[in-house]
Parts: C-alpha cells; sequence; structure tokens
C-alpha cells in the first residue's frame, strides 16, 4: 500500500504478496493461550440450544403461518403531510372494525369459558353420580348376599331341624321310656 491508503500498482493488478509470519508465539502476547485441547480459534464456543419437540413443532407451525398469511396494510396515508376530507371515514371504519373484532373475541372467549365450566360442573355431577351408583349397587349386592346366606343357613337348618326334631323325639320317647321304668 501507498502512503495514500490506496494498493500499490503492483497489488492492484492481481499481484500476491506473501509476508512471513512469527514462528514462536511469543510474539503474540496480547492474545490468551489457547487449551491444548480446543480446536477453534472462538474465545466462545457456540453451541446450538437443545429444543424440545413441543417448541420445535411451535417454530414449524409459527414459520408456515409466517409464509402462508400475507400481511396487509390498509387505508396507509400518503407521504404528504395533513390529513385529507377522507382520512377521517377511514380512521372510523378502521375504528369499528377493530372493535368489531375485540368484540367478538370476547363473545368467543365468554363462550369458551362457559363451556369450560359447564364441562366441569357436568363431570363433577357425573362423578356423584357414579359414586351414589356404585353406593347404591354395594347395597343391593350386600343385601343380596345376606338373602342368599339366609337362604342357604334355612336350607341347611332345615336338615338341622329335622335332626334336632329327630333327636327331640328321641329325647322324648326316652323320656316316656324312663318314666314307664320308674
Amino acid at each position: 500500500m501507498s502512503s495514500s491508503g490506496r494498493p500499490s500498482a503492483a497489488v492492484a493488478s492481481g499481484d500476491l504478496q506473501i509476508v512471513s509470519a512469527p514462528s514462536n508465539r511469543t510474539a503474540i502476547s496480547a492474545l490468551p493461550p489457547r487449551h491444548p485441547t480446543n480446536t477453534s480459534s472462538a474465545l466462545v464456543e457456540y453451541t446450538p440450544p437443545v429444543i424440545n419437540q413441543e417448541e420445535e413443532d411451535l417454530e414449524v407451525k409459527l414459520r408456515r403461518i409466517l409464509d402462508h398469511v400475507p400481511v396487509r396494510v390498509n387505508n396507509t396515508s400518503g407521504s404528504s403531510a395533513g390529513s385529507g376530507s377522507g382520512d377521517f371515514h377511514q380512521y372510523r371504519q378502521m375504528r369499528r372494525k377493530e372493535q368489531d373484532r375485540l368484540a367478538r373475541m370476547d363473545v368467543d372467549f365468554h363462550k369458551r369459558k362457559q363451556v369450560a365450566e359447564f364441562n366441569k360442573r357436568r363431570e363433577e355431577r357425573l362423578k356423584a353420580t357414579e359414586e351414589r351408583t356404585a353406593k347404591k349397587r354395594l347395597k343391593r349386592q350386600k343385601k343380596k348376599q345376606k338373602k342368599q346366606e339366609k337362604k342357604i343357613k334355612l336350607e341347611g337348618g332345615d336338615n338341622c331341624e329335622e335332626e334336632h326334631h329327630k333327636e327331640d323325639d328321641n329325647d322324648k320317647s326316652s323320656d316316656e321310656e324312663d318314666d314307664q321304668n320308674e
């Protein structure tokens, strides 16, 4: 380079200049020493962030939306300063559209909130009904089981009673025999 800051005629024409660099590291003492295992010359290594599947899906969706949904700017003002006679009407129209949009958002929010509350109450009612039904079912099963046990006991008791009656008859007959013997 010349003193004016322009490259000399030899460099400007495409010739290359070779400059020797110092071989030892002591000449470059302004840089911190490198870590022996580090192959990068960067002071701070870039590590890409770890993105989980949900975040990646959201990023893909956002990218798709940005790619496919056009950005529309309506009623842009001209480059001249000041307002024209139609600007107020345009402002009122934009304001009315925005208020309508906000009103629709509010209605949608309240509708979703009501549906969520209804579903919550419905689930609670179904759970309470199921609990009552389970309780009554258990009561019916216990009653049926007791009835069956009683029936089994009566059937088994009939056999026992018959034996008991036979024993009583034998006791009576033996008592009568004892009375006769006396």
